[in-house]
């Protein structure tokens, strides 16, 4: 079970009120979720540009081949870039894509919690030879979990990109791939120690104050996709994850109620049950669950009726410790940009349909622990043209798609 969180806590969450930050880093109790669910944003493309959603950026960052054609990844557009070209365009990027004015609005539509996705080589020293990573992101990270915790907001930092990749051809991981090379023991005791690095930095320093959980690592490879790697992932990465984590808290002192809450992949991922060969306590141990409708191939052809049904039928258990990490608005591939479910040229009807969908969904991830929406921000996604609000939680609010009060989804629920 996790601790529960002080009623004045539990008071100013629930209100979107700023909660006082700690004046240092070495706090008697971490937060930890409690009877007040996870409404959360992911700092999607900040640290690691998914270029689906972020086209205008991706090119204005030039980020394109010789014949205009967008790079596939940070990998592609550094190399191409060059190491001194590329860092400037990231300064860049870093300084503006999520601002002091994005999490201050976080706050006012009472979200609670932020996301942030980085790549292992925002420790720079974990780079080899022969690897095309930005360089000079730390500060910005440094910069914005100050901002959040100024705010009272609480943080969860999730190693989205491993070394090798650790995904098949995805360009979340930095290197879109499709020979995930992560699942070897250099790549491990890399990632081991960029964990041991950042729960070091988060019990020390002081804008880190807010951060209460560290993902291990996001999406990887699923058993129906490589069981080997999956197999070895659950067998030898995670228990040795949690034990070095868990280990450079113990060399800092660190209190049993100050741990961090370690965040894996749930078993309905597809890679194994995460927790299975997991050492000793499992104190604050957290599972993380992804729901995308626009990739099940069964709402291929489903009513706007029957997205509503499925969305309000959606368990994922009852238990704090299990949070939706990701989700979005979209709709299946097929419907996405037909008549009546794409966002140009919304009509009224649509939009209100969509804030039901965004209801529906988010108050059935609160029967849990939770829901981390996907993503805040984005620009021309796919073929819309336009900051599609179906994935980018600030226009859906700027279009009266989601309610500027995150805590009302259990209320307007069509379910």
């Amino acid at each position: 079970m996790l601790a529960a969180i002080p009623s004045l806590l539990l008071a100013a969450l629930a209100s979107g009120a700023v909660i006082s930050p700690a004046k240092d880093a070495t706090v008697e109790a971490r937060w930890k979720p409690g009877n007040v669910p996870i409404r959360e944003v992911n700092l999607g493309s900040q640290f690691i540009i998914e270029p689906w959603m972020a086209k205008d950026e991706w090119r204005g960052m030039g980020c394109v081949d010789n014949n205009n054609n967008m790079l596939a990844d940070e990998w592609s557009c550094v190399q191409k870039l060059g190491q001194a070209q590329a860092n400037k365009a990231w300064k860049k990027h870093w300084d503006t894509w999520i601002t002091q004015a994005d999490i201050q609005r976080i706050h006012d539509y009472k979200l609670n919690t932020i996301r942030i996705p980085v790549g292992f080589w925002i420790r720079e020293d974990l780079v080899q030879a022969g690897e095309f990573y930005p360089r000079g992101g730390l500060s910005y990270l440094d910069r914005i979990v100050g901002w959040a915790s100024d705010l009272g907001l609480q943080i969860i930092i999730d190693l989205h990109g491993a070394p090798g990749s650790q995904s098949y051809n995805q360009a979340f991981t930095g290197l879109q791939t499709n020979n995930p090379a992560f699942y070897t023991q250099n790549n491990f005791e890399r990632t081991y120690k960029f964990l041991e690095w950042m729960a070091e930095r988060i019990h020390t320093k002081n804008e880190y104050r807010n951060v209460y959980a560290l993902q291990v690592l996001n999406e990887p490879v699923r058993s129906g996709e490589n069981a080997d790697q999956a197999g070895n992932m659950v067998w030898n990465f995670y228990p040795e994850a949690w034990r070095r984590i868990r280990a450079r808290e113990a060399q800092l002192g660190t209190s049993s109620q100050n741990l961090l809450h370690i965040i894996f992949m749930g078993a309905s991922w597809g890679s194994g049950d995460p927790a299975s060969n997991l050492p000793g306590d499992r104190t604050f141990l957290g599972i993380d669950d992804h729901k995308y409708y626009k990739w099940d191939d069964s709402f291929r052809s489903a009513s706007k009726q029957q997205y509503l049904d499925a969305a309000c039928r959606d368990d994922h258990g009852t238990s704090r410790d299990t949070i939706v990490g990701e989700w979005s608005l979209g709709v299946h591939t097929d419907l996405q940009a037909q008549p009546g479910w794409a966002p140009a040229g919304a009509t009224a009807e649509t939009k209100a349909w969509y804030r039901k969908y965004w209801a529906a969904q988010a108050a059935s991830y609160e029967r849990a622990g939770g829901w981390v929406f996907w993503s805040w921000k984005c620009n021309w996604l796919w073929d819309s043209g336009t900051d599609d609000w179906r994935w980018c939680y600030d226009s859906a609010v700027a279009n009266g798609v989601i309610p500027n009060d995150a805590t009302v989804a259990t209320s307007i629920s069509p379910c």
